[in-house]
């Protein structure tokens, strides 16, 4: 099958374009400050930004509707704040603290939720796919239109669990977006090391499943992309897979010093291909924004990520009593 890009862009307003920046500028802010905490030993254990992937996971919350689903791996901060939840609570996670999202006990990879449909990012790799496949299996069996993304890497692609996901899904049929988010080097190895495979989109084929490939530095491509696959799988034709090219800037954890590849070909990706840069340069070349309006942009995220960090010091780590709630569900609870 002959690789398929997606090269439609969809028409958006200056609204709508100043909205995506600011969202990728919120991503990017605040996953540089949660890099300050980490230095500063106030986020333990693992900590996975996603500094240069934003424009993925705010291109395809453009193209989704109030109750589709999302699920992802362990670097999942910004499609928690993609999808509206507060930084506060994402950050007082991170740092262990009682008014994170899940109470301070489940950290960077066990983040959840219920009100904005958001089902965690998960650490073993590539155990959300098949999650992601279920959670498309209950709105089918409840005759609903909606939709669940199930974001994973390039490197979970090759976990068999997903052909098991992806044979499943087209068999009953199942609105699920399988999203991989290729930034081409995994957990630190090159994918043109790690696979044969000219690309991963096109291994739906062998169940029957359609997909693209697509420019994952392009926020328009990636709503574009995500429109026709919603379109497909709330239509009832789904499964959809799009394999969304895109680039991390830092190392695959704050521990990685990713010396698999060199500072020249970092830098020249954030020179020519930086996602926000892109929609900053449509904003001013289009007269719809000037700099000063920018700056104000800019300004205004600062603060509620700074806000974000302040909520995250002054509150308090859980309770002793924690350690045992969360365990069980409670008799009579769905």
């Amino acid at each position: 099958m002959a690789p398929r890009k997606s090269t439609k862009t969809p028409n958006v307003s200056a609204e709508e374009l100043t909205a995506f920046y600011r969202d990728m500028l919120l991503i990017r802010r605040f996953e540089e400050k949660a890099g300050q905490l980490y230095g500063m030993g106030l986020i333990g254990g693992f900590c996975h930004l996603y500094i240069g992937q934003e424009a993925v996971v705010v291109g395809l919350e453009a193209a989704a509707k109030e109750g589709d689903k999302r699920v992802t791996s362990y670097r999942d901060h910004g499609h928690m704040l993609a999808c509206g939840m507060d930084p506060k609570g994402v950050m007082a996670e991170l740092t262990g603290r009682e008014g994170g999202y899940s109470k301070g006990k489940g950290g960077s990879m066990h983040m959840f939720s219920k009100e904005k449909h958001f089902y965690g990012g998960h650490g073993i790799v590539a155990a959300q796919v098949p999650l992601g496949a279920g959670l498309a299996f209950s709105d089918k069996y409840k005759g609903n239109d909606n939709v669940t993304f199930a974001y994973f890497g390039d490197g979970a692609a090759n976990q068999g669990q997903v052909y098991e996901a992806y044979n499943m899904a087209e068999i009953w049929n199942l609105p699920v977006i399988f999203v991989i988010e290729n930034n081409q080097y995994a957990m630190g190895t090159s994918t043109k090391r790690s696979t044969h495979s000219p690309s991963y989109w096109e291994r739906g084929a062998a169940y029957g499943i359609k997909g693209e490939e697509v420019d994952g530095m392009d926020v328009l491509a990636v709503k574009a992309a995500g429109q026709k696959a919603v379109e497909t799988c709330r239509a009832g034709k789904g499964p959809y897979i799009l394999e969304i090219k895109t680039y991390r800037y830092r190392g695959h954890s704050m521990s990685d010093p990713a010396k698999y590849r060199t500072r020249e070909e970092v830098q020249k990706m954030r020179d020519e291909r930086d996602p926000i840069e892109n929609v900053r340069s449509l904003l001013l070349t289009g007269k719809h924004a000037s700099e000063e309006d920018l700056k104000a942009i800019d300004k205004e995220i600062k603060e509620i990520v700074n806000e974000s960090a302040e909520f995250a010091k002054t509150s308090p780590e859980p309770a002793l009593e924690e350690l045992w709630t969360d365990i069980y569900a409670q008799a009579g609870e769905a």
